[in-house]
């Protein structure tokens, strides 16, 4: 990590070189989220030299979600400045669709953390300063929120929100039908979170720096422009110091967050079997306690949280569920299962239907989006499917459609697939939703369960190992 020397100097440009400092190596590469704001363009210029002092990479990229007129035009902007300043630019254009429950200027914020989470970088950058901060913590105190909503920005935290999407949708999306898939995901940093909204704008007009308004910035039919307009200006005159107030209160509740974090990670791994969440293991707890693991649990999975009273509804469901419970709970995209004491979280996707197939030519990956999960063809002699013999005819992925038979074991008749399933304890809804593999028509492989006797690779001749990984744990034959 790079020296975390700290400037004595107090000023805009300090305060961004010492968070740079203290998170960024030389060669990094950073992205500026360059909206064309007074703060971004601010950012962006504080940026420049900055990248030359320290070594690291710069571009940006401007999200246009497509909800203003002017949209187009602020796109435009931001080409231009970077142009000029020599900053590589990428435009990433959204469809924002609102869902039904969240408000379009949360279903945009979404839509642009998917965006940042593909940029091909070390750290997206932001301008999100101390008024942010402020306004934020009111937000989330007014809808009620718990430590973890009250808790303060991060200078530094991973790019993707707990929400659930398909990178390579948005990939495509935004950059075109061409662009791969990746598993790297930038960090977000936050350089100038402790600089003031007037310190920002009084160096933006010294810099004689030039920028866009955004015409909405000034309705007060939005929660955090009232606040903005309204409510703040008459707290200054009585508490001027509440912006570093705030920021203080929410830094000790994010403190109290992490701490609850550490205390459900300890109850997760006394579980009786360690990490693996169980139902019983709810009930030993207060529930208190108990509601916390849940929450973490969800966290963990990548769930959008949902209400407090959804929340305890499900911690009662799940306490009350007995061991052979076929308790099935949906919310938004995730559902909570029991199988066996055990409670799964997954992403509730429908799958793609019994009569779904897709051939297999070779590749050594092969997504299935309906199931949210990848099929993993990997070479490996004497081992996995004799490749001559699958070859014979052609190789299909499908899904289960009943009746099927396979033979795992040499020394044991050909049996149904269902029983197999059974045997191997597979929660139900996994055994509708496993990929089959087949040759011509014949069932050769299924992961989890094993590879048909007649096409089992022998020592030394060419196999290959079929994987299947959706969420949990990887399954193979």
């Amino acid at each position: 990590m790079a020296s975390s020397r700290k400037l004595k100097s107090s000023s805009i440009s300090s305060k961004a070189e010492n968070a740079l400092r203290e998170q960024t190596r030389r060669g990094d590469h950073l992205v500026a989220a360059l909206s064309g704001g007074v703060d971004s363009v601010v950012l962006l210029d504080l940026l420049i030299p900055l990248s030359v002092h320290l070594q690291f990479s710069l571009s940006a990229v401007h999200v246009n979600h497509g909800i203003s007129t002017h949209a187009a035009q602020w796109a435009k902007f931001c080409r231009d400045l970077c142009r000029t300043r020599g900053v590589p630019l990428k435009i990433a254009r959204l469809k924002i669709k609102r869902k039904s429950g969240i408000s379009l200027e949360a279903a945009a914020r979404d839509a642009r953390y998917r965006v940042f989470a593909q940029q091909k970088a070390e750290y997206v950058v932001l301008a999100q300063h101390l008024d942010d901060q402020a306004e934020t913590l009111l937000l989330q105190l007014l809808r009620g929120a718990g430590v973890k909503g009250l808790g303060a920005m991060p200078v530094v935290r991973n790019s993707a929100p707990p929400i659930k999407h398909d990178a390579s949708e948005i990939r495509k999306r935004v950059y075109g039908s061409s662009a791969g898939t990746t598993d790297y995901e930038p960090r977000i940093l936050r350089p100038i979170l402790d600089v003031s909204r007037f310190e920002i704008e009084d160096y933006a007009r010294r810099n004689a720096l030039r920028w866009i308004t955004d015409e909405s910035n000034g309705d007060i039919s939005f929660d955090r422009n009232f606040l903005r307009h309204e409510f703040f200006p008459l707290l200054e005159k009585r508490f001027p110091s509440y912006r570093t107030t705030f920021s203080r209160a929410s830094r000790h509740i994010a403190e109290a967050a992490d701490l609850l974090d550490e205390l459900a990670e300890a109850d997760s791994n006394k579980c009786v079997v360690p990490g693996k969440l169980q139902a019983g293991d709810l009930r030993e707890l207060s529930f208190p306690r108990a509601r916390n693991l849940l929450r973490y649990a969800l966290s963990q999975q990548g769930a959008i949280l949902p209400s407090t009273a959804k929340l305890e509804e499900i911690l009662r469901q799940l306490r009350s569920s007995s061991a052979d419970s076929k308790l099935h709970i949906i919310f938004g995209n995730t559902e909570v299962r029991c199988f066996r004491g055990v409670v799964h979280v997954r992403n509730a996707d429908s799958s793609p239907g019994s009569e779904w197939r897709t051939t297999w030519n070779g590749e050594k990956q092969l997504p299935i989006a309906g199931l949210g999960g990848t099929v993993k063809f990997t070479r490996r002699k004497g081992a996995g499917i004799n490749l001559r013999k699958l070859m014979e005819s052609p190789v299909t992925v499908r899904m289960r459609q009943g009746g099927e038979r396979l033979r795992p074991d040499c020394n044991r008749p050909r049996r149904s697939l269902k029983n197999l399933l059974w045997e191997a304890l597979l929660p139900p809804w996994e055994r509708e939703t496993l990929p089959l593999i087949f040759s011509g028509e014949h069932l050769v492989c299924v992961p989890g369960i094993g590879v048909d006797c007649g096409f089992q690779a022998l020592a030394m001749e060419p196999g290959i190992v079929v994987e299947w990984k959706s969420g949990g744990k990887p399954r193979s034959a």
